[in-house]
């Protein structure tokens, strides 16, 4: 397979590639962040939004939790300031997908939307991780307000309220477990007749009076009018059995993972068995020299916007280092 930097020109216009000294790809919270510590550093970053510009925090409705916000935010308000902050510091941001690259040399290639080539000194990854959703239609519609991915995010916003929780396994439990110190009641919907979690958290589940399993459910369908107000559920779907149920609940929280946004980059970073990519440790750095990562692509643990700021400034510092070093 030919390697995309043996091509000295676009490969579609026949222009010379654009040069950049700092790429970032991605705009959550940690790729505006980065621009922001790299623009001040005089890197002339040049920032691509991607498909969501803002990321995952654009479909949340308030965030309360960000320092900064005393009276609260929505998403979209939050992101819109970082990207101005970030453009007056310098960084030019751009909408377009990566689609394809190439990090086997240094200058690093990237080709954007299939058809605009970079060559960047160095490049900072930020493109997160997407939630996994059951894909029903009513779950859209209620997408910030009933339904959530994010329990320490939202979890707040239904005190003493009912909700659901949809997973059985460790971070499903987390999840119930956080909520059940907020919420009235805490249902969780687990699709087999056994969790999958460790027997500790188990245990932790079963010692909580307010969470109430609902062992062989499936969700068919998300009601209410401006907001959610009730789940009906499948028993044994599929068989001879099979039954309606309906849960009254305001809240529904999905824990059934995260998909890393990594695929263009695993044949040549390295990754763990999921797709996050691996960095060294207290650091931003891969495993190529000058690119960096940082956000939730990096982050399976925490996935907050706070989280994913302070490791955007690291990966920002990590490319001004890197360029000093290399007389760039």
């Amino acid at each position: 397979m030919e390697s995309l930097n043996d091509n000295k020109k676009d490969i579609k216009s026949g222009k010379e590639p654009e040069k950049i000294r700092c790429l970032i790809i991605g705009s959550g919270p940690a790729g505006y962040t980065a621009a922001i510590y790299a623009a001040r550093a005089n890197l002339r970053p040049v920032l691509y939004e991607g498909l969501q510009p803002g990321g995952q925090l654009t479909t949340t409705t308030e965030v309360e939790n960000f320092p900064g916000y005393p009276d609260g935010v929505t998403g979209t308000q939050m992101m819109e300031d970082l990207k101005k902050q970030a453009s007056r510091f310098g960084t030019v941001c751009r909408w377009g997908v990566a689609t394809e690259v190439d990090l086997s040399a240094a200058p690093n290639k990237v080709i954007i939307d299939n058809d605009h080539i970079i060559l960047c000194d160095t490049l900072i990854i930020a493109t997160g991780a997407t939630a996994r959703y059951l894909g029903l239609e009513s779950e859209k519609s209620f997408m910030g307000s009933g339904v959530s991915a994010c329990a320490t995010c939202d979890g707040f916003f239904y005190k003493g309220k009912d909700v659901a929780v949809v997973g059985g396994g460790d971070s499903a439990c987390e999840e119930a477990l956080y909520l059940a110190g907020l919420c009235n009641k805490v249902y969780m919907i687990i699709r087999k007749d056994y969790m999958r979690a460790s027997q500790i958290m188990k245990d932790r589940i079963l010692d909580t009076t307010n969470i109430e399993i609902l062992f062989e459910m499936n969700t068919r369908e998300l009601r209410g009018k401006d907001t959610l107000q009730e789940a009906v559920l499948i028993h044994k779907m599929g068989q001879p059995d099979e039954a309606e149920e309906i849960i009254k609940i305001d809240g529904f929280f999905l824990a059934i993972g995260h998909a890393p946004n990594s695929q263009i980059f695993k044949d040549y970073i390295e990754t763990d068995e999921t797709g996050y990519i691996r960095t060294i440790p207290g650091t931003s750095k891969t495993s190529i020299p000058g690119v960096f990562a940082c956000g939730d692509i990096q982050d399976a643990t925490y996935r907050q916007a706070v989280t994913a700021a302070g490791s955007g400034c690291q990966a920002a510092i990590d490319a001004e280092r890197y360029l000093s070093e290399k007389g760039l």
